[in-house]
C-alpha cells in the first residue's frame, strides 16, 4: 500500500471535527499547547512512520473522534491519545508531559506505551492470556477504552489494504481480542462493528452475501416494518405518552453466527429485524409505563410467550435493563419488539452498562465484583469517565506471565517455579524435565519466575517425577500430573507385588481369605493395600513373613472359633432375654421347630430376614446362624458336621437387621452426602454406622445399616449405586 501523504486540508478537517466533538471537555490552553509540542517535534526530526501505509497522525485524530462519538469526550483521553506517538518516538518525555498537562494524562500514556511493547511478541495475541496481561500492564481502564477504539480507527482504514495477511491477522486479532473486550465494558457499537468488518476481512464471500440478501430485501423489510409500526404509534398516541420508534436489523456478524449455529435460513431467525420503542417518562414510572406499553404491542399481536425477556423486574448483571418481546406481525412473520426508556437506551448505546456478560461473556471472579462496581457510579454520576480514572486494574496482581523463546504467552499464578512452566507447556515436557534456562542463565526445577521472564525447559529421558516435587509446585496441572505419574508406578509396582503373594500362597496351598488379610496387612503397619503389595515388589518386606503373619491371625480366628467352655455356663435364656438377642421363635425355625433355643445371628455375615440360613451349635452352648454363602460356611461343615443345623425364616421380620455394605468410588466431597440422602429418604432403612477411606482419588467405605430384609437391602444397594461417582456396591 503506497503511503497517503497526509495533507493540510485534512488535518484542518480532522481538526475542526475533533475540535467541535471535544468541545465541552476541552480548555482553551490545549489546542495551543498541542500546536507547540508538534511543531518542537517536526523542528527535532518527528516524521511519523506510516505502518502498513497508515498516517499515525491521522488515525490519533480518528481514534478522538471516535472515541467522542462511540463512547464519551474526555479531556485526558484524548490528550494522552495525541501525544502518545511521539513520546513512543522519543521527542517528547513523559515527564514534560505531566509538566505541560497533568499527571493523569502522563499516566495514561505511560499506559498506552506499556501496552505497545507487547507487539514486539507477535504470537501472544493469539492466546487467551494476552487480554489478562493487557489487563495487567494498563493499570487504567481507560487505556483498554483508548486502545478497543483504536483498534475500531484502524480496522475502517485497512478495506482493500494490499497486504492480505496483515488484514486477516488484525481482523482475527479485533474479533478474538478487542471485541470481546468492548463487550465486557459494553460498548455495543464498537463491538458489532468490529465483528462485522472481522468477518469481512476474513471471509469477505459470506459477508457480502448476507449483505446483498439484506439489502435486496431492504425495501420489502423497511415497508413490512411501516405497516407493523403505524397501528403501534396510532394506539400509542392515544395514550398520550411521548416516545420514539427505531427500526434496527441485526448485524451481518450476529446473523452469520445465528445462520451457522442453528443451521436455518435467513427468514428463519426470530429477530433478524427488531423494533426499538423509546420512552421520555419519569424515574418512578419507568417499569410501569414500559409494562403499560407492552400490554399495548400484545394486545394488537400474539406474543410468543417463550421469547420474552423481562430484564426490568431483574435487570442483567451488567446494569442492562429492558423489556423484550416477540410477536407475530403481519404476513406471520416475527418481530422482536425492544421498550426501554430514554436513560436505559442511553446506557445500552453509550455502553455505560458494562455490558460485558450479555450472550456468553463469562464472568472472571474479581473483575465481575470490579465490574459491579463501575456500574454503580456510572449510574450514579454525571461524569463517569472522570471518576473510572480512579480505577485502578490490579485484578492479576497474584499472577505472573512467562514466554518461550518462541515469543508465546503463559498465565501461571505467583510463586510459579520452572517446574510448573514446564508442566504448563506440556505434561511429558514437565515430566522428563531437569532444569531451565531462564533469560539465558540455568536455573533449578525450583527457581521461582517473574513476569516477562523468558524460559527454556531443559529435559533428560531418564528423568521422572518425584514426591518432593510437590513441595516447590503450585500449579493444580503439576500436582495432578506428577501425582498421577508416580501412583501409575506405584500402581505396576504394587500388582507386580499382588502377582507374588498370590502365587508363593498358590505353591503353599493357602487359600487367602480378604478379611484376614486386611488385618495382616493392617498388623504390618500398612495403611492401603496398594503401599503394602508395592512394599513386596520393592522387597521392603520379605513374602515369607507376610504368610507367616497370615497364618498366625487365621490360626488365632479359627482358635477362638472352635474354643470350648464347661457345661456349667450354658444358660438357657427367657424369651424376653432371646428377643434383646435376635432370637424370636416367630422369626427363625430352627432345627425341627425347636423353640426357647439360644441363638445369635453370627457376626462374620450379618445374615438378615430373607438370606438363605444355617444353624451353628457353637461350644458356648449358643446357636450362631449364618449364611449359606458365610465365608466361613465351608470350613465349618467340613469340619463341624455334627454341630450344623437347619435352620429357616418364619412369618415376617419384626426388627430391622445390622446388614454391612461395601462402597468404592471416586473421591467427591458431595459423594457421601449423596448417598445418606438416598439412605435417609428410605421409610425402613437406618444407617448406624459409616466408615470411609480416601486414597489417590478414590474412595472405600462400610456403610451398616439397619434393615428390614433382603429385599430392602437390594433395593437400597441399586439406589447407592445410580449416585454419581459411585463405582461399585456389594454387600459385605
Amino acid at each position: 500500500m503506497e503511503e497517503k501523504k497526509t495533507t493540510t486540508h485534512d488535518i484542518h478537517t480532522l481538526v475542526r471535527r475533533l475540535a467541535a466533538d471535544a468541545s465541552s471537555v476541552s480548555e482553551p490552553a490545549d489546542y495551543a499547547t498541542l500546536r507547540r509540542v508538534y511543531k518542537e517535534a517536526r523542528e527535532a526530526g518527528y516524521s511519523p512512520a506510516h505502518t502498513h501505509g497508515i498516517d499515525p497522525t491521522n488515525r490519533a485524530m480518528e481514534t478522538c473522534i471516535a472515541l467522542c462519538e462511540m463512547v464519551s469526550p474526555d479531556r485526558n483521553m484524548i490528550i494522552a491519545t495525541l501525544v502518545y506517538n511521539l513520546c513512543a518516538a522519543g521527542v517528547l518525555d513523559v515527564r514534560r508531559v505531566e509538566q505541560l498537562w497533568d499527571a493523569d494524562v502522563s499516566r495514561l500514556v505511560t499506559g498506552l506505551m506499556k501496552v505497545s511493547t507487547l507487539y514486539g511478541k507477535q504470537t501472544v495475541v493469539k492466546t487467551d492470556n494476552f487480554r489478562r496481561l493487557l489487563m495487567a500492564l494498563a493499570d487504567d481502564i481507560r487505556v483498554i477504552i483508548i486502545m478497543i477504539v483504536d483498534r475500531l480507527t484502524l480496522m475502517r482504514a485497512i478495506n482493500h489494504h494490499p497486504d492480505e495477511k496483515f488484514v486477516v491477522d488484525t481482523a482475527f486479532e479485533a474479533n478474538y481480542l478487542y471485541a470481546p473486550l468492548a463487550h465486557r465494558l459494553g460498548l455495543y457499537k464498537i463491538k458489532s462493528e468490529l465483528e462485522d468488518m472481522s468477518l469481512k476481512y476474513t471471509a469477505r464471500d459470506t459477508y457480502t452475501r448476507i449483505a446483498r440478501e439484506l439489502n435486496e430485501t431492504k425495501t420489502a423489510r423497511d415497508a413490512y416494518i411501516a405497516s407493523f409500526i403505524a397501528p403501534v404509534k396510532e394506539k400509542l398516541d392515544k395514550t398520550g405518552l411521548k416516545y420514539e420508534i427505531k427500526g434496527r436489523t441485526k448485524s451481518i456478524f450476529s446473523i452469520w453466527n445465528k445462520l451457522r449455529k442453528q443451521q436455518v435460513e435467513l427468514s428463519g431467525i426470530y429477530d433478524l429485524f427488531a423494533i426499538r420503542i423509546i420512552l421520555d417518562v419519569p424515574l418512578e414510572d419507568e417499569k410501569a409505563e414500559c409494562w403499560r406499553v407492552f400490554s399495548i404491542i400484545t394486545d394488537m399481536y400474539t406474543s410468543n410467550p417463550k421469547r420474552l425477556k423481562d430484564w426490568l423486574s431483574i435487570p442483567k448483571g451488567n446494569g442492562y435493563e429492558s423489556l423484550h418481546t416477540t410477536v407475530m406481525g403481519p404476513d406471520n412473520k416475527w418481530v422482536e419488539v425492544q421498550i426501554r426508556t430514554r436513560r436505559m437506551d442511553l446506557v445500552a448505546e453509550k455502553g455505560l452498562a458494562a455490558h460485558w456478560k450479555y450472550k456468553g461473556i463469562k464472568s472472571e471472579g474479581q473483575l465481575d465484583a470490579w465490574m459491579n462496581n463501575v456500574r454503580d457510579i456510572l449510574e450514579t454520576s454525571d461524569g463517569p469517565l472522570e471518576l473510572m480514572k480512579n480505577f485502578k486494574m490490579d485484578l492479576y496482581d497474584k499472577e505472573v506471565f512467562i514466554f518461550t523463546p518462541m515469543g508465546d504467552l503463559y498465565r501461571l499464578p505467583m510463586g510459579a517455579s520452572v517446574l510448573d512452566f514446564a508442566f504448563a507447556v506440556h505434561s511429558k515436557l514437565g515430566c522428563s524435565c531437569i532444569g531451565g534456562k531462564v533469560n539465558g542463565r540455568n536455573r533449578k526445577l525450583n527457581h521461582k519466575l517473574s513476569s516477562g521472564d523468558t524460559v527454556e525447559i531443559l529435559t533428560s529421558p531418564s528423568q521422572q517425577p518425584k514426591l518432593d516435587w510437590l513441595n516447590f509446585v503450585v500449579t493444580s496441572k503439576a500436582r495432578n500430573k506428577i501425582k498421577q505419574t508416580i501412583n501409575e508406578r506405584a500402581n505396576r509396582s504394587s500388582e507386580y507385588g499382588r502377582e507374588l503373594l498370590q502365587r508363593r500362597c498358590k505353591n503353599r496351598k493357602i487359600d487367602l481369605e480378604e478379611g484376614t488379610l486386611m488385618r495382616t496387612i493392617k498388623k504390618m503397619g500398612y495403611r492401603t493395600v496398594t503401599d503394602f503389595y508395592k512394599a513386596i515388589a520393592d522387597e521392603s518386606i520379605d513374602v515369607n513373613d507376610v504368610i507367616a503373619t497370615y497364618e498366625l491371625i487365621d490360626s488365632a480366628d479359627r482358635k477362638a472359633e472352635i474354643e470350648r467352655v464347661s457345661a456349667e455356663e450354658f444358660e438357657l435364656m427367657s424369651p424376653n432375654e432371646r428377643h434383646a438377642e435376635g432370637g424370636s421363635d416367630d422369626i427363625l425355625v430352627i432345627g425341627d421347630n425347636i423353640k426357647g433355643v439360644n441363638y445369635k445371628l453370627s457376626k462374620c455375615c450379618n445374615p438378615i430376614y430373607g438370606d438363605d440360613v444355617f444353624g451353628f451349635v457353637s461350644a458356648e452352648g449358643v446357636i450362631k446362624i449364618h449364611r449359606l454363602d458365610c465365608p466361613n460356611a465351608r470350613h465349618i461343615r467340613e469340619r463341624y458336621p455334627y454341630r450344623v443345623i437347619r435352620t429357616r425364616w418364619s412369618g415376617r421380620a419384626g426388627n430391622q437387621f445390622a446388614a454391612t455394605v461395601r462402597i468404592v468410588g471416586i473421591d467427591d466431597i458431595s459423594i457421601v452426602t449423596n448417598i445418606t440422602s438416598i439412605i435417609n429418604k428410605e421409610k425402613d432403612v437406618a444407617l448406624r454406622n459409616i466408615s470411609i477411606e480416601s486414597h489417590d482419588g478414590i474412595f472405600s467405605g462400610f456403610l451398616v445399616l439397619g434393615i428390614n430384609d433382603t429385599s430392602a437391602l437390594n433395593n437400597i444397594i441399586k439406589k447407592i449405586k445410580t449416585v454419581k461417582g459411585v463405582k461399585d456396591v456389594q454387600r459385605s
